[in-house]
């Protein structure tokens, strides 16, 4: 099994944790989704690392990164110092969830410019204004309620608590509507770098306040968490839709977005949302198919 060196990224005001799971040939970035970490990769990243150099983000307020957001841009900000961090030359960008639309609006900005982008289970379907409604709903106290409740976010829990908490979690999973279908083992290192060590207790990341940070969404600015933010890519762009996914009920829509540019696909596959971790296979076969497609590895690619 691969497990990856873990690494340090400089960004703007600071560094994000990573990991660093070697390999030889085309840069592939590997971006989570809300909630999870870097580890969420490692099935994928072991069946790349024959083919390619897959690296994995710990997102701010997530996994070993101590940076928080302070804003709903910085997510997607950092991708761009990251890629320049490792010397890559158009790496293809992967993003799951949240991190699917990180990817994307890295790109939209002009940041990076990827070989290709995976978007998984992560794209953006609503205009605008619905995507402002949507976001600012997230930050009531209802909404707040419910990721503590559902997530755990921002519990503290001592050593004990923390390790029967992992021990359950681990235990559960085959009938988790999340992980169902994941390696037991590999929820169990999620799990772990989901918290982080503050004083004698732990505290699961991210907070709520963190979701409050970047789900707080500037009316004006030029990209935003929404359809439109699609019309600015100019890259190859591969969209992966689980069949039991956030998006299923929303297929056309995603075929839409698709099919509104060149050299643009759409995958589905036999998946609940969590594609990367209970589908690592299938996902890396995807990625596998980007990257032999789609980059020419220059030198800068090579270690």
């Amino acid at each position: 099994m691969v497990t990856g060196t873990e690494i340090e990224l400089p960004v703007t005001d600071g560094v994000l944790a990573g990991v660093d799971f070697g390999g030889r040939g085309a840069g592939v970035l590997l971006v989570h989704g809300s909630g999870h970490n870097a580890a969420a990769w490692t099935d994928v990243a072991a069946r790349l690392v024959g083919t390619c150099h897959p690296v994995a983000l710990d997102l701010r307020g997530h996994g070993r990164t101590r940076l928080g957001s302070g804003g709903p841009e910085r997510y997607w900000r950092d991708i761009g110092d990251a890629v320049t961090a490792l010397g890559w030359d158009r790496p293809v960008l992967v993003g799951h969830s949240t991190g699917g639309y990180a990817v994307t609006a890295a790109t939209a900005a002009g940041l990076v410019e990827p070989a290709a982008l995976c978007v998984v289970d992560g794209v953006v379907l609503d205009d605008r204004a619905a995507s402002l409604l949507e976001h600012a709903a997230l930050r009531t106290g209802e909404a707040a309620d419910r990721l503590r409740a559902t997530f755990r976010y921002g519990w503290e829990a001592s050593d004990d608590q923390l390790r029967a908490h992992v021990e359950r979690c681990v235990r559960e999973a085959g009938e988790d509507w999340l992980n169902a279908g994941a390696r037991p083992g590999l929820v169990g290192e999620v799990t772990r770098r989901s918290f982080t060590r503050r004083g004698s207790r732990w505290v699961r990341r991210p907070t709520v306040e963190e979701i409050a940070s970047v789900t707080a969404l500037d009316p004006g600015a030029e990209i935003l968490p929404s359809v439109d933010v699609y019309d600015r890519l100019s890259c190859p762009l591969t969209v992966v839709l689980a069949e039991d996914g956030f998006h299923a009920a929303r297929r056309d829509e995603v075929r839409a977005v698709v099919d509104a540019a060149p050299d643009r696909e759409l995958v589905e596959v036999r998946s609940n949302h969590n594609v990367p971790m209970t589908r690592p296979a299938d996902l890396a076969a995807i990625v596998l198919g980007l990257v032999r497609n789609r980059v020419a590895a220059p030198a800068g690619n090579t270690d």
